[in-house]
């Protein structure tokens, strides 16, 4: 009998769902939600009923029964202490995040609407590696400041499954392999995953700047800007990651607008695009030596994959490490589902709170 699946992916003003058959998708959809919907709800975790009754009148419209659903499978929440992996959501997991321990993120809405359709059916709510599962090495968070970690802060979910697919495609087992991940979006990170753990990696707040945030700034630089008096916390914070990276240089976040510029003739935009593909190119670089070199393959992945321009300029600088495999697309429904198989076919589980 096939596993009966529910995908839920909330965003800000959206909710993806989809509906699985084993590893058959057979329904997707993406839920808009209002400014004058979302309006009346001071905090994200407010909305879960309004979110909860728009996905369960979707799913009823695809003649989809909730009570004939084996799981109910939700997006990784930004809970503190988090592993990679798969979690069964539980009452630990559920008070944790109604109590506010979670930075707020739309993603915590996914745990809470997933218990609350699976629990009374008694099937189980999962989520899979999560925003904030963290499983860097001791030595990787070491800082020049005393007083400060570096915490994981990837693509997880979509990391690990382009790079699952990529090492089945090869004919290699993910969790026996050393790959460096790119994954390219609105924000651009890369993990060395190592014996199926991410165990370092570089986020556009380090050091490469992406398309909408500002990377690694020169430190003296950022404390003119910071005590400057133009900026509170909030604002700059905002400059940093919302309107940083081509967005400064260039007015946009969308890569096809700046190559349709650079096909135009645009000579700054050419050069800002080039920059990208070099300092996507050096983070790469920067994980090779944690494995001592030894990288099977990388994988290239997110919405900036499927440009063709892009991942040559990259591929170029970095082919001489390993072998590049492009695989593009933010897979996070596919991903999900297919970690809740994994999970129903005895994968082993977090239980929040218990084993952290």
């Amino acid at each position: 009998m096939a596993y009966k699946l529910l995908v839920i992916n909330p965003g800000s003003t959206s909710t993806k769902i989809a509906y699985y058959e084993d590893q058959e998708q057979k329904q997707v959809l993406s839920l808009s939600h209002s400014a004058e919907e979302l309006a009346p709800f001071e905090e994200v975790l407010d909305q879960k009923e309004f979110r909860t009754k728009v996905i369960e009148e979707a799913v009823a419209g695809w003649g989809v029964s909730l009570d004939e659903l084996s799981a109910v499978v939700g997006r990784g929440n930004v809970l503190p202490n988090m592993k990679g992996g798969g979690y069964k959501v539980e009452e630990n997991m559920v008070k944790a995040l109604e109590a506010g321990l979670a930075v707020p993120h739309a993603s915590n809405l996914a745990a809470l609407i997933a218990y609350g359709i699976a629990n009374p059916r008694n099937i189980p709510a999962y989520i899979y590696d999560a925003v904030t599962a963290d499983e860097y090495e001791d030595i990787a968070r070491v800082t020049g400041f005393a007083e400060v970690s570096r915490e994981s802060k990837l693509h997880v979910l979509n990391q690990k499954a382009s790079a699952r697919k990529a090492a089945e495609k090869l004919g290699k087992k993910y969790d026996e392999v050393n790959i460096i991940v790119l994954h390219m979006g609105g924000g651009c990170t890369v993990g060395l995953h190592s014996n199926g753990r991410i165990i370092d990696g570089v986020s556009d707040d380090e050091s490469h700047f992406s398309p909408e945030r500002a990377g690694g700034i020169p430190t003296p630089r950022v404390a003119d800007l910071c005590f400057s008096g133009e900026y509170d916390a909030k604002s700059f914070l905002k400059k940093v990651r919302g309107q940083g990276g081509l967005i400064s240089h260039l007015g946009t976040a969308d890569l096809r607008e700046v190559e349709k510029r650079i096909a135009e003739g645009d000579e700054k935009a050419e050069f800002i695009y080039n920059a990208q593909a070099y300092v996507l190119a050096k983070s790469v670089g920067l994980l090779a030596p944690v494995a001592d070199g030894k990288i099977d393959f990388i994988v290239l992945t997110g919405g900036i994959a499927f440009s063709e321009k892009m991942t040559a300029l990259i591929r170029e600088r970095i082919e001489f490490i390993a072998p590049v495999v492009i695989e593009p697309g933010e897979n996070e429904m596919e991903a999900l589902a297919f970690g809740a198989i994994r999970m129903l076919d005895g994968e082993s589980y977090h239980i929040y709170g218990t084993d952290q």
